[in-house]
């Protein structure tokens, strides 16, 4: 079953919602939206990889804010957008 975009966005802002204002590394944010979402992603690399580009988007439409590179997960960091 493939998960809409929308899913993948709610799971997103649920789980920075957790600490409004907090900045959390993009790898913690793909991390625990994909063990959230479990089974309705692609297994492994390619569900890890739908989140991410979903944070890209979120980024890009300013509902989310970054630091630092996101590709590269582990030293990075997003919230949401003020």
């Amino acid at each position: 079953m493939q998960v809409s975009n929308s899913t993948i966005d709610e799971a997103i802002f649920s789980m920075l919602a957790e600490s409004p204002g907090h900045w959390r590394k993009v790898a913690a944010v793909v991390g625990r939206v994909s063990n959230a979402l479990g089974e309705s992603l692609p297994e492994g690399d390619p569900g890890l990889q739908l989140v991410a580009e979903r944070i890209e988007v979120l980024l890009r439409e300013g509902r989310l804010m970054a630091q630092g590179d996101i590709t590269n997960w582990r030293f990075s960091e997003v919230r949401m957008a003020d």
